[in-house]
């Protein structure tokens, strides 16, 4: 598989698993889990032809590690992003003391109102290194890398979970926690 292919189906099979299961008639049991199988057929009903195979390149290669097998492989789930419920089974975990959210220039006067809203996912992401923020918020337009106290968020009963990819989770993160990390050192709020 090319990868051109490679990544348009990891984008449609993120669709299906993290945000639309219904374009297909893809059933998704309340933790996330689709039956690979079904996903396939299902998938190939409507056009989008691929093998188990494939499924597997697809999980294996995925550079942001997006999706989940269960043991035996006849299930598949997204590790995160979801803007469908589902319970991904996290457990509330300390974070670091500081993490990194990545957004485009024009979202900060929002944020510096408003905080970060989970808005359509179920979760606000954040990173624990500067790279992967920057990368996100490259998607938006001009990035930004904001830096968040997460030593307090926690301090001040904040929930955090670490998705099996390594993504921090949290619901909603304050203005007083958040300042604009910039790459010379400084901190700006």
């Amino acid at each position: 598989m090319d990868k051109n292919t490679e990544t348009k189906l990891s984008k449609y099979i993120s669709l299906l698993l993290r945000h639309k299961p219904e374009t297909i008639g893809l059933n998704l049991d309340e933790n996330g889990w689709a039956n690979s199988d079904e996903m396939i057929e299902k998938s190939a009903k409507n056009g989008i032809n691929f093998s188990k195979e494939d499924l597997v390149l697809i999980v294996k290669n995925c550079k942001k590690q997006r999706f989940t097998f269960n043991q035996d492989e006849t299930k598949i789930r997204a590790n995160q992003g979801h803007s469908i419920p589902v319970n991904l089974e996290l457990k509330d975990l300390k974070p670091p003391d500081t993490l990194y959210h990545g957004t485009a220039e024009q979202n900060l006067e929002s944020i510096f109102k408003n905080g970060i809203d989970k808005r359509k996912r179920n979760h606000v992401h954040l990173s624990n290194n500067i790279e992967t923020a920057t990368k996100v918020g490259l998607r938006h337009g001009k990035v930004i890398v904001l830096k968040i106290n997460t030593k307090q968020m926690f301090c001040d009963g904040c929930h955090f979970y670490l998705s099996k990819n390594n993504v921090w989770l949290c619901d909603f993160i304050d203005v007083k926690y958040i300042s604009i990390f910039m790459n010379d050192g400084r901190n700006n709020h």
